[in-house]
């Protein structure tokens, strides 16, 4: 079957879901039968995600080969129940470097290289190696930012430039805000109408609209949209705010999405027929177990990439907010996260009393020493307290520094990320890191991907994933020094992973504790709501035994 492709921009602001309304009609179409690449392009000039603040753009998404990518790969893995590459991540960095580096090369032959038609002409021969690549029936393309902003105006010539030459098996979608204004009480379409010119003024003119807003859209709103945007009625998607992410693809599916997507893309409705019920079995039995989740399952994250003036910033880590959302879901029980702030820890040690209320105590990957000695309060806490805990990345690392400093008496153990010129670096970087570090190749000191994981036989963690081995996504520079291993492991801390090629720490835990778990990996990339990962499910569990 020819590759059909479809381009999803948003309308009047950021931030109203384009990526969930992509990852939800990628799920729509595989339940179908349908192969299906989702494809994220991001018009800012940074190569990729890697050096950009958690506060400003949320968190950083890392494939399976190692590509630091924007937040949306995510979710598309988490709906799609798939693991993606880094060649689905496109930025306009990428982009131009890439075409400049082929006009050095003289790969355009000595002619005039444009931005018009050689920077979108390179868009779309990524989305065709994407195509190919993953022998997709439809490419979905997230461009990201809104109709009638300069940044993406090249990628939208990349799509008008597509659909010029194949109008049958190319589609675009605006995703757009239809507010509610305080003071007048209903749904307004204009800010809508303006999108719809604005990617006109592209040389685009949607096929649908999927109205995003607070409420659903209703019948003369509806009418208005298909009169004034030129969108056939049924192409215009109610999206009003869903409890939970999830339950999207339902309701698309109420609206017939699937079968219109089919229609407007050329592609037989009946071979690829709608699933009894609307969606696939395994999304609804994910439906329900979300819905028959009963009793609190308190969770704190003891972070700093939290505090944006008076805003929680839930976005710095997203994949940690689903993974224990999909670990709670699976015993039964209802998430409930709240975010604790490290430095107010620093500040304020009576505030540590808090931790006591919850089940679980989590400390999330991060960078820096801001905040840290509040998170080695946190972790003591939980070690001491028996509460369980479970310590991503730096959280792993930190809770070596914890049981370094306060069990085996390495007074001023640290890593030496805060602290160089620490007398026991327990937590230190490889030499070939920090030789790529002084020559200032920052991306290239990262371990960045995925990598092998042995597991100890009888470990909390080989309990977990039921294996003797797993493989699991990396972001991080550091590494646990192993001229401390064996002292660590005598005052009984238990390396219950390492990593079979290079012998470093994966993973370490305390036996005889209800629950606490490092890991140098993150985890959390690669749990999905169908399949949550093992390490969260195991952590869910203990946190429920616990008696507050």
């Amino acid at each position: 079957m020819i590759t059909r492709y479809l381009f999803v921009t948003g309308g009047v602001m950021s931030g109203i879901g384009k990526g969930i309304a992509v990852s939800s009609i990628a799920r729509i179409l595989k339940d179908r039968g349908l192969r299906v690449a989702p494809v994220k392009i991001d018009p800012y000039i940074n190569v990729d995600a890697g050096t950009m603040n958690p506060l400003e753009h949320g968190e950083v998404f890392v494939t399976e080969d190692g590509m630091e990518c924007d937040q949306d790969l995510g979710n598309y893995e988490r709906f799609l129940d798939e693991s993606l590459t880094g060649h689905h991540s496109i930025t306009t960095g990428q982009i131009y470097q890439t075409v400049i580096t082929r006009e050095r090369n003289l790969g355009y032959g000595g002619r005039c290289v444009e931005v018009v038609p050689d920077i979108p002409n390179e868009v779309i021969r990524r989305l065709r190696e994407v195509a190919r690549r993953r022998r997709a029936d439809v490419v979905i393309v997230e461009v990201g930012g809104t109709a009638g902003e300069y940044q993406n105006i090249l990628f939208l010539e990349a799509a008008r430039l597509m659909r010029r030459g194949n109008p049958r098996h190319i589609a675009v979608a605006l995703v757009s805000y239809l507010p509610i204004p305080h003071a007048v009480g209903e749904m307004k379409t204009k800010p809508t109408q303006q999108a719809v010119r604005a990617l006109q003024s592209a040389g685009l003119q949607p096929d649908f609209i999927i109205a995003r807003g607070a409420q659903s859209l209703d019948a003369p709103r509806k009418r208005k949209l298909a009169l004034f945007c030129n969108v056939d009625e049924a192409r215009i998607i109610s999206a009003p705010d869903a409890e939970y992410i999830y339950r999207v693809p339902e309701l698309f599916e109420r609206e017939r999405l699937g079968d219109r997507l089919l229609e407007t893309l050329h592609i037989s409705s009946r071979r690829y027929r709608r699933p009894s019920g609307g969606i696939a079995a395994p999304w609804r039995r994910l439906l329900r177990r979300i819905d028959r989740a009963h009793g609190e399952l308190r969770i704190a994250l003891i972070g700093k990439y939290f505090a944006t003036g008076s805003f929680v910033l839930s976005d710095a880590y997203l994949s940690v907010i689903e993974a224990l959302k999909h670990g709670a879901w699976a015993v039964g029980r209802r998430p409930v996260l709240v975010w604790i702030d490290a430095e107010q820890l620093e500040r304020d040690t009576r505030a540590l009393a808090v931790l006591g209320k919850f089940h679980g105590l989590l400390v999330p990957g991060g960078f820096g020493g801001r905040g840290v000695e509040g998170k080695l309060r946190a972790i003591r806490f939980a070690r001491e307290h028996r509460i369980p805990f479970l310590g991503l990345c730096y959280g792993m690392q930190l809770s070596v520094v914890e049981f370094a400093r306060n069990v085996c008496g390495l007074s001023g153990a640290h890593t030496t990320e805060v602290n160089p010129k620490t007398r026991h670096p327990v937590i230190d970087i490889l030499p070939e890191q920090e030789r790529l570090l002084r020559e200032r190749v920052l991306g290239g000191s990262m371990r960045l991907g995925l990598f092998r994981c042995a597991l100890r036989p009888s470990s909390v963690a080989a309990r977990a994933y039921k294996a003797r081995e797993t493989q699991e996504r990396h972001r991080h520079r550091y590494e646990l020094n192993n001229a401390y291993r064996e002292i660590l492991e005598r005052k009984g801390m238990r390396m219950s992973g390492v990593n079979p090629d290079r012998d470093l720490v994966e993973i370490a835990e305390l036996p005889g504790h209800p629950f606490f778990v490092g890991t140098q990996f993150h985890p959390e990339l690669q749990s999905r709501p169908l399949h949550p990962h093992p390490l969260f499910v195991a952590f869910a569990k203990a946190a429920a035994r616990r008696k507050r």
